[in-house]
């Protein structure tokens, strides 16, 4: 039986090439998709993206002499300065090699070209996001149920000829033919050799060849291998708990918070929901923006509507603890929190945020993320730089040992760095 693939590769290009390709050059890929990320606008991310790779991360390795020793024959032309017989004295250095930079090479690494090759949304997303994971992500109950796959399932008479396990099926073969007694080929080859050593018409030789034509009979009757001895690899569907999660994302939109410090917000979330979208099947996202009153909105508004007034950081406290209440129980969901603010917040808010994080936001998240946008110049030179109200706030219920992690922003290059520290794949040791 001969099973041919005629389904069209994508693009008109050769699958299986381009994706042990991708894996040849996986760490140089990455690092350019890295650079990318950092460099281009975060609305193009998605899409799909160039990578160069220096022409040294494409080549294949081979073996070849060494110019400089050995001993060779060459053929010249003609000339007026050697004649046949003369020795010529090997190039100083053991030049006289081949291979190299090329004509024109200064012998640098930059004097070769690099490759270039288009990388699919999926591939840029899938090496984008390929170390980045959410903390603890089946820490609590896995209440969601689904069919995952398929598993082994024993064995079954029936299936398809790469299912085969050969294995079973000789074992059964050889219990089946054991147990009908069948003749084995020693038996019939010795009895052939007795039949051989008589003369015609000797009686004895009269009864071996009917012994022989019998175990021949025996042996065409009881096969080597009978459909009955078949056994084929079963496979089943069976259901895997999936953990579910849901992300708040909590955004300040008071007026306090410029354009470039909401543009480094909307940035941020932007990279987490292709993050949270991309890596995991069941995670909900709930979006929470807040001025002195704050109000779960959906996707669209949170990220295009604009608006102004003063900042009360505990209205999204109080918002989220409501949503918490409402449709998401500790119990049976993963919680986990990020928020954007320039760090303003009234003062007499503060003991009411902390209030608020200790007795009910922290105890039902695994991991709270805390970005405090800022001006796109910074802190001066010299200067000590300035705390703000939200971010002492958070500073005193971290250093409490809260789940809360806090990072700093004040340009665009910064976003991508930080939500990797934020976001990054944690080994067992440091889990």
């Amino acid at each position: 039986m001969h099973i041919v693939d005629r389904r069209l590769n994508p693009g008109g290009k050769s699958l299986p090439n381009r994706q042990r390709f991708l894996r040849r050059v996986k760490d140089v890929a990455q690092r350019a998709v890295r650079e990318s990320a950092r460099e281009n606008d975060i609305k193009n991310l998605g899409k799909d993206g160039r990578v160069t790779v220096p022409a040294d991360g494409v080549r294949e390795p081979r073996f070849s002499r060494q110019p400089g020793s050995g001993r060779h024959d060459h053929i010249l032309p003609g000339n007026k300065t050697y004649v046949e017989g003369d020795t010529i004295e090997r190039p100083p250095g053991g030049g006289g090699g081949g291979g190299g930079s090329g004509e024109g090479g200064d012998g640098s690494e930059n004097s070769e070209d690099a490759f270039q090759f288009v990388l699919t949304r999926d591939e840029f997303l899938e090496l984008f996001l390929e170390d980045l994971e959410l903390p603890d992500l089946a820490k609590r109950r896995l209440s969601i149920v689904e069919t995952e796959g398929m598993r082994r399932a024993g064995y079954t008479i029936t299936g398809s000829p790469a299912n085969l396990a050969l294995t079973r099926t000789l074992r059964n073969s050889m219990s089946r033919r054991i147990a009908l007694k069948r003749p084995k080929p020693e038996e019939v080859e010795a009895l052939e050799a007795r039949v051989a050593a008589l003369h015609e018409g000797d009686p004895a030789r009269a009864d071996l060849e009917q012994s022989l034509a019998m175990l021949r009979e025996r042996s065409k009757r009881i096969p080597y291998v009978d459909p009955i001895d078949l056994r084929f690899r079963r496979f089943e569907p069976y259901p895997r708990p999936i953990a579910q999660a849901v992300m708040f994302c909590l955004m300040d939109v008071s007026g306090s918070m410029t354009e470039h410090m909401k543009d480094l917000a909307k940035r941020f979330y932007i990279l987490l929901h292709i993050f949270l979208t991309r890596r995991y099947r069941h995670v909900e996202i709930v979006f929470i923006r807040h001025t002195d009153r704050a109000t779960e909105v959906d996707e669209e508004t949170f990220f295009g509507s604009r608006e102004t007034g003063g900042t009360l950081v505990s209205s999204a406290l109080i918002e989220m603890k409501r949503v918490i209440a409402e449709r998401y129980d500790p119990n049976d969901w993963n919680i986990y929190a990020a928020q954007a603010s320039d760090g303003d917040n009234v003062s007499s808010d503060g003991p009411t945020a902390t209030d608020l994080l200790r007795a009910d936001i922290l105890p039902a998240c695994q991991h709270f993320a805390y970005l405090e946008v800022g001006d796109e110049n910074g802190p001066r030179a010299g200067f000590v730089e300035h705390r703000t109200t939200l971010w002492r706030t958070y500073e005193a219920i971290a250093k409490a040992g809260g789940p809360i992690a806090m990072r700093k922003v004040n340009h665009r290059r910064e976003i991508y760095p930080v939500f990797r520290e934020l976001f990054s794949r944690k080994d067992k040791a440091e889990a």
